[in-house]
C-alpha cells in the first residue's frame, strides 16, 4: 500500500509544486512571453495582472528586463528535495516529523518565489502610468466580481447536491 500511495502520490506533489515554480507567465496585450504552460495562468490567477493594458515600448524593456532579473535571481528547483521525499515515503517506517520537516523546507523555498514575483510585479505595477494604473484596478475588481460569481454558484450547487442527497434517504 505505501507504495503505491508513493507513485500517486510522488508524481503528483512534483507535478503541482513544479508548477509553481514554472517560468512566470504574463501576457502584455494578448502575447505570451515565455515557455510555460498556459495552464499555469489559471492556477495563479495574478499571471492576467497586466492583460489589457496598453504599453509603450519603454515599459516592455522595463518589464522584460526585470523578469529577466528575477529569474536569474531564482534557484532552480532542488530535485533532492522530491527524491528526500519519496525515501520518506517508501521507508519501511514512516518518519511524520521528518517528512514535515522536509515539506517545510520546499515550503519555505516556495514561498520565496512567491515573494520575489510579487515584488516584482509591485516593481512592475509602478511603472505603469496613473491612467494604466486605473484600467489595471478596473480589470482586477471585474475578475474578482466573477470570481466571487463563480463561488456562490458552486456554493449553491453543493447545497443543492446536499439537500437532494438528503431528501432521498
Amino acid at each position: 500500500m505505501r507504495k503505491v500511495t508513493a507513485v500517486v502520490v510522488v508524481p503528483a506533489l512534483m507535478l503541482s509544486l513544479s508548477a509553481a515554480w514554472a517560468t512566470d507567465v504574463m501576457t502584455i496585450d494578448g502575447v505570451h512571453h515565455d515557455n510555460a504552460a498556459p495552464r499555469i495562468m489559471t492556477q495563479f490567477p495574478q499571471s492576467h495582472m497586466f492583460d489589457g493594458i496598453k504599453l509603450s515600448e519603454e515599459q516592455r524593456r522595463q518589464m522584460r528586463d526585470l523578469m529577466q532579473q528575477a529569474r536569474h535571481d531564482r534557484s532552480p528547483i532542488s530535485l533532492n528535495d522530491f527524491e528526500q521525499l519519496h525515501e520518506l515515503i517508501v521507508a519501511d517506517e514512516f518518519d511524520e516529523a521528518a517528512y514535515k520537516a522536509q515539506l517545510n523546507r520546499i515550503t519555505q523555498a516556495e514561498m520565496a518565489y512567491h515573494v520575489e514575483i510579487a515584488r516584482v510585479r509591485n516593481q512592475m505595477y509602478h511603472l505603469l502610468t496613473p491612467a494604466q494604473q486605473d484600467v489595471l484596478k478596473e480589470k482586477h475588481r471585474q475578475r474578482m466580481n466573477e470570481m466571487r460569481e463563480l463561488t456562490n454558484m458552486q456554493r449553491a450547487s453543493s447545497l443543492q447536491a446536499v439537500s437532494s442527497t438528503g431528501s432521498n434517504q
